[in-house]
């Protein structure tokens, strides 16, 4: 994955193709030796435990699940400049503990990479690498260990500066296999992170991700010791599971002719649902095959041929975010989650879950919310039932009134609903009708009790196996938005939440077209364009989104909220300043 906060680079240029690579192999000479091992390195550590099973299709198969170690040793510049803390070996012994079976190791060389010849890796980094990947491993862990970031940094500069690219590339390769080659067969090496090419042809890319892979391959398997056999794992271009991208990879690894390669691709789901744009609430019908797709895709191009795929990661792009307002709606990423492991497994995929801080806290050990990795660890095994959504919305200001949702057994079979450990009787409580269940206006009434604005009771819908769906009953009114002045540099929107949760908003102009800096729909992206701050009973219109509007123009606002009300509001920038105006309900 990519770190939102990428700095500027430049382009230069370098030596030729041949010096290059004969700098590279003066690199390799001087650099065969192993480091000697600094106090409390695991040079003298014994070998892994972990038993590779000669057939490739197995060992990737046995990775499952796996994890990443993401922006730790891939942060720039340093390994705690993105806010985790150093890797230890408890960080890998807690991870083995909680069911997984291989880690992934990103790391971005090019801050400890000299970028001119011979390109030489600090010695200090590589050790502190293999110290990381050999506390890995000796927890019993795979370990997948790549080049990451260095793919926007300077890999992407080949288009226009091939030969010295290159060149760097296959130094970069030279050393990491020359320090790791007599790592156990439980280490992979993955050749480059989702790698893109700047402005070249279609065609042109596909011979440079063709020469990056094949190069890659070239040179560990000609640095001897167990490289002669590891498992190498091959990425399309930027890591896509597209058809045409997949169909490239599969053309080189069936000329490479080894039957130790792997094939990687990532997912995030369908982009309108993984950052919440374009109206992209739900995890819809769109979303759901969208992930279908991709994951058949991958079965027909690779694992129905004998060739693994190791997906090397997969999440949601926004979500979780325990420092800003939910983009995704908790039960809709839920469903996501329990979808990704039931298509993998059908797929014969193993899954890397993607974590840069927001599954495993890394100061603590501990799961920042333990029931969703509880729904990520179920999904590994089984299915759970899950419903059209994980709320029932009761209107304060109106009588109670039966309501419903549909079902989702996922082939579970559903047994009952539950308010802690009181069942449900159906019938009296409740009805089912195919897998439609309806809350009677007698039970909602109890349930809601005093009806306070917002959660009165949670109920669980139990199924024959995976986990429970849990249900909130919410008391809430249409959320009431009050006129205000601000500037075009900071704008609130004064709300009364009532009870409600933000789910989008929509910006047009009187003559139709889209405000907002997502010019391309109406509903602009949740904490890009707007945010909402519950506590402070508040809608922020993000500076993005104030500088996008047109001066002197307004713009309507239309605030979808998750009980499915909707609620209006206009804006006009003015000479610096903001004006907002409640729009009554006619």
């Amino acid at each position: 994955m990519k770190h939102p906060q990428r700095p500027a680079h430049h382009r230069s240029r370098g030596p030729g193709r041949l010096a290059g690579l004969l700098t590279a192999l003066l690199v390799v000479l001087g650099l065969s030796g192993t480091a000697l091992a600094a106090p409390g390195d695991t040079a003298r550590q014994a070998p892994a435990a972990v038993q590779v099973p000669a057939r490739s299709m197995d060992a990737v198969a046995a990775m499952q699940p796996s994890w990443n170690l993401g922006n730790s040793l891939d942060a720039i510049p340093d390994e705690t400049s993105w806010g985790n803390p150093r890797a230890t070996r408890e960080l890998f012994r807690t991870v083995r503990s909680q069911g997984f079976r291989s880690v992934r190791i990103p790391v971005t060389w090019s801050a400890h990479q000299s970028d001119a010849a011979p390109y030489a890796v600090e010695a200090a980094y590589l050790t502190r690498v293999k110290e990381v990947v050999d506390w890995a491993l000796a927890e019993d862990l795979y370990v997948v260990l790549n080049v990451h970031h260095d793919s926007w940094q300077w890999v992407e500069k080949i288009s226009q500066d091939q030969d010295r690219v290159l060149a760097r590339y296959h130094a970069l390769w030279t050393q990491i296999a020359a320090k790791f080659r007599d790592e156990p067969r439980a280490l992979l090496f993955e050749s480059i992170n989702e790698p893109v090419f700047g402005d070249a042809t279609p065609a042109r890319k596909t011979e440079l991700m063709h020469e990056l892979n094949a190069s890659f391959h070239g040179i560990v398997r000609a640095s001897g010791g167990r490289n002669k056999d590891r498992l190498l794992v091959l990425t399309t271009q930027g890591g896509t599971p597209s058809q045409e991208l997949m169909d490239d990879l599969h053309t080189t690894i069936t000329a490479l002719r080894d039957r130790h390669l792997v094939a990687t691709v990532h997912y995030y789901s369908w982009y309108p649902f993984s950052v919440n744009v374009a109206g992209g609430t739900r995890y819809d019908a769109t979303a759901q095959n969208d992930l279908t797709d991709a994951f058949a895709r991958m079965r027909d191009t690779f694992t129905s041929r004998g060739i693994p795929v190791y997906l090397g990661e997969y999440g949601l792009l926004s979500w979780p975010d325990h420092f800003h307002p939910d983009r995704v709606e908790r039960g809709e990423a839920l469903k996501y989650f329990e979808h990704v492991g039931h298509a993998a497994r059908r797929a014969g995929v193993t899954t890397a879950l993607w974590d840069p801080f927001a599954y495993l806290d890394r100061a603590t050990l501990k799961w920042r919310d333990p029931a969703l990795f509880a729904w990520i660890r179920s999904s590994w095994t089984t299915r759970s039932g899950t419903a059209s959504f994980d709320k029932v919305y009761v209107a304060k200001s109106k009588p109670v009134t039966a309501q419903s949702l549909t079902l989702h057994p996922n082939g579970t079979r559903f047994r009952g609903l539950w308010h802690g450990d009181s069942k449900l009787a159906e019938g009296r409580d409740y009805t089912v009708f195919d897998d439609r269940i309806t809350l009677t206006a007698r039970t909602l009434t109890r349930l809601t009790g005093d009806r306070d604005h917002g959660v009165n009771a949670t109920l669980e819908a139990r199924f024959s196996r995976g986990l429970p769906w849990k249900v909130d009953v919410v008391s809430y009114d249409t959320p009431v938005l009050s006129d205000a002045t601000g500037t075009a540099a900071e704008f609130a929107v004064p709300t009364r939440y009532r009870g409600d949760q933000l789910a989008t908003m929509e910006a047009t102009y009187g003559d139709g077209t889209n405000a907002g800096p997502t010019g391309w729909t109406p509903f602009q992206e949740f904490n890009v364009a707007f945010s909402p701050d519950y506590p402070k009973g508040t809608i922020i219109l993000t500076r993005a989104f104030l500088d996008a509007l047109r001066e002197g123009g307004t713009a309507t606002l239309t605030f979808h909220f998750h009980s499915g009300a909707k609620v209006k509001y206009k804006v006009t920038k003015t000479a610096g300043s903001v004006t907002g105006t409640a729009v009554e309900e006619s």
